[in-house]
């Protein structure tokens, strides 16, 4: 009888650094998730560290192994096989999702000339700063956002050799380490102190003496733990090594794993202790699957785990233009549907990328491949159909690429829609203050009341800002303090300060929730700043994770509470043509406003029916 041989972990071939390959695939996996499944994994951003560390770690490795057989370091050699690595892939993503977002929704082109400069030149975290962009918002996200670490990367493969010219002079390994160890130390402690003083956190989040932390880390820890000669290829580790390897691994990946589920972007701990963590946790499991012999790494070089590792550069270029222009054809499907279309998507073209584009430059360099691609003849005649559809699809490409930077537009429809109401509110302040006989607080009368705008004061977010004009129209003499990026918790100070100045008018309109989570807690403290008013809570629409649960708490909190109704703004504009909303599928247009101050006025009009409006069926408590 023939027995099944046991399983067997892929080994390495000599002188490769085993595990690495595994690592990359959960990485990006990180980051996928992040992105194209929202709330799967909150902290998955945490995988653009990881990739860091990694990097920061091989390359400096390599680099120290050619300088061992060498006795140099071959400066033009190394940053000629960077390009190659790099731009081939680069390249295809920026021409043809330039082209492609073109024909889907030409809001994902605004500032695409500055995004494909920074990106090609390996500077769009800084032309981003400069540029003004929010990493952290999610109204006009940027087609080539995520290319801000590639940029980092570069920057620092510019100057890493420059500091090993250096450093390899010393003698001990542990004291080479130190410098980059210094300079890892500086970044991460800088990232905190600037996010602590009150930094805008694009600025902290994507800088390159902020975020560097992670490859220079990486490359102390390979300068530390270099051999002191090329290890022969049998050399294998021992029994403790094994086991102290495979216990740091566990805990490298159980800690990257906590992190990913539980910390929040752009939060304060983010900053201050997140990234740091991470890149400690990324550090130690680098070095623990990287040992040669160790079971963890060779269990890391899995084949399917080692395919994905090997194209998690294509597939993080790819997924996040791909999502953006996915969103934007398919509109109103389910975001996971969108996400799993995504990142079939991305995987398919960056392994496409990866056979005919990345691997025959890296091999042969740029003039031959081109040379090889047009001379078919050469090639094997199964080979020669998908590199003349790539040349086919840039011959489109190419073009339609040219033509979306240059007929750009300068700002979004969901800008625009933001400006109107913005260029509405410098008109109204510009008038004439009404009488200061408008009331201050809830008439004492019994019966219903059919409330004009000079008795309505409203709060609200860039929704209620460009719904403004309609707002306005709808009700005459109507005060509103709406702003972009403002959250409940600004709305309950902004309630509360106009209660101590008496100008808060008998009915309060609230409009917030676009841009975070409610909790009880603030609608409490909303209701105790109105006083004995009647609130209108308008609820939420957008494609964000924390829109549903914003809106089932404000249904909830107006069902209990006499007084309080909820505007159905999310119900009213789910059942509109998707041309009432701007191309972000959040800020409404001016037939959306009118829909909003719709939603509104029938809100109002329950509000004055006790026992049939929301909020009149249970008594006050």
């Amino acid at each position: 009888m023939t027995q099944t041989p046991p399983p067997r972990f892929h080994t390495p071939r000599a002188g490769r650094l085993g595990g690495l390959d595994g690592l990359r695939a959960i990485a990006v996996g990180l980051v996928l998730c992040y992105h194209l499944f929202p709330g799967s994994l909150p902290g998955g951003f945490l995988g653009v560290d990881v990739f860091f560390a990694i990097s920061g770690f091989l390359i400096t490795t390599l680099l120290l192994r050619e300088h061992r057989s060498t006795g140099r370091i071959a400066l033009w050699s190394f940053w000629k096989r960077r390009a190659r690595r790099l731009l081939p892939a680069l390249g295809l993503v920026l021409v043809i999702s330039t082209a492609l977002a073109l024909l889907a929704n030409r809001d994902l082109l605004v500032g695409i000339g500055r995004q494909i400069a920074g990106a090609a030149l390996f500077v769009s975290n800084w032309t981003s700063i400069v540029g003004g962009a929010d990493y952290f918002a999610r109204d006009a996200p940027e087609l080539f956002r995520n290319t801000w670490s590639l940029a980092i990367e570069e920057q620092y493969y510019i100057v890493l050799p420059l500091l090993l010219l250096v450093v390899v002079r010393i003698g001990n390994r542990y004291v080479r380490a130190l410098p980059l160890a210094a300079l890892g130390t500086a970044s991460a402690l800088l990232m905190a102190g600037l996010a602590a003083a009150g930094a805008d956190p694009t600025r902290v989040y994507f800088g390159s003496d902020t975020h560097i932390f992670g490859l220079a880390c990486g490359a102390a820890l390979a300068l530390a733990t270099a051999p002191r000669s090329t290890p022969a290829p049998q050399e294998t580790a021992s029994a403790l090594a094994h086991v102290v390897s495979a216990a740091t691994a566990i805990a490298g990946l159980a800690t990257l794993g906590w992190l990913a589920a539980t910390l929040r972007e752009g939060s304060a701990e983010s900053f201050a202790w997140g990234f740091q963590l991470a890149t400690l946790a990324a550090l130690a499991t680098v070095w623990a699957v990287s040992r040669p012999g160790v079971w963890i790494g060779r269990a890391l070089d899995a084949r399917p785990l080692r395919w994905i590792g090997e194209r998690s550069y294509g597939i993080y270029l790819w997924h996040w233009p791909l999502l953006l222009i996915a969103s934007a054809v398919l509109g109103t499907w389910p975001a996971q549907l969108v996400g799993a279309i995504t990142l079939a998507l991305s995987v398919a073209v960056a392994a496409l990328s990866y056979r005919f584009v990345e691997e025959p430059v890296r091999r042969f360099g740029f003039r031959r491949t081109l040379a090889r691609a047009l001379r078919p003849g050469r090639i094997e005649p199964r080979g020669r159909l998908v590199p003349a559809v790539i040349g086919g699809v840039l011959v489109l490409a190419v073009p339609a690429a040219a033509a979306a930077v240059a007929t750009a537009p300068s700002r979004s429809s969901a800008e625009d829609a933001v400006a109107r109401g913005e260029a509405a509110r410098e008109a109204q302040q510009e008038e004439p203050e009404a009488s200061a006989e408008e009331p201050t607080s809830a008439p004492t009368q019994a019966g219903p009341l059919q409330p004009e705008g000079t008795e309505v004061t409203a709060i609200g977010d860039s929704v209620m800002l460009a719904s403004l004009p309609e707002l306005e129209t709808r009700f005459s003499g109507i005060t509103i303090d709406a702003a972009v990026s403002r959250g409940m918790g600004v709305g309950v100070e902004i309630a509360a300060q106009q209660a101590d100045a008496e100008t808060l008018r008998p009915v309060l309109l609230v409009g917030l929730g676009t841009n975070g989570p409610i909790n009880v807690d603030e609608l409490d403290a909303l209701r105790a700043a109105a006083g004995d008013r009647q609130i209108v809570l308008v609820n939420a629409h957008g494609d964000r994770e924390w829109i549903p649960g914003v809106n089932e708490a404000l249904r909830e909190y107006a069902e209990s509470h006499r007084g309080v109704v909820v505007a159905d703004w999310d119900e009213t504009i789910s059942a509109a043509p998707s041309t009432a909303l701007a191309g972000d599928g959040i800020h409404p247009n001016p037939t959306g406003g009118e829909l909003y101050a719709d939603c509104v006025r029938r809100a109002i009009d329950d509000l004055q029916q006790p026992g049939e409006g929301v909020g009149f069926s249970v008594p006050r408590r």
